[in-house]
């Protein structure tokens, strides 16, 4: 069992009894997680407090994570190359210009999309005033 009434040490604070309604609110407002999400949490690690923190840690980090460029990784290089589809030295470029942020990096080649059609669209027009 997870929990007991009649303990009340360190022992008992550091488990979380998910069979009592106020510790699911408890450890649920603490970890800032749906009830729903604490249950899945402490069936997939158990139901110490600290593991079921690191398990919520390691989760904040991996969705943060997934939106950054890791130029350092070569894999990463490598997918965001192809996702963007441009070179890896255009990719390093362009997240030396506005950092590692996936979403920033896809504007700036957006942008550098929208220059090149301009640019093509100057030179068609002035092609066709010479002629």
């Amino acid at each position: 069992m997870a929990d007991s009434k009649k303990k009340r040490g360190a022992a008992d604070r550091a488990l979380i009894a998910l069979s009592e309604s106020y510790e699911v609110a408890y450890w649920s407002k603490k970890f800032k997680v749906t009830p729903a999400k604490l249950k899945a949490a402490v069936k997939k690690v158990g139901h110490s407090a600290k593991k079921v923190e690191a398990h919520f840690k390691e989760q904040r980090h991996k969705a943060a994570d997934r939106a950054r460029i890791a130029i350092s990784e070569p894999y990463e290089v490598r997918y965001w190359s192809k996702k963007f589809k441009v070179t890896p030295a255009r990719l390093k470029t362009a997240v030396a210009a506005v950092g590692h942020s996936s979403k920033k990096v896809e504007a700036y080649f957006a942008a550098k999309k929208e220059t090149a059609k301009k640019k093509k669209t100057v030179k068609k027009t002035v092609k066709r005033k010479k002629s």
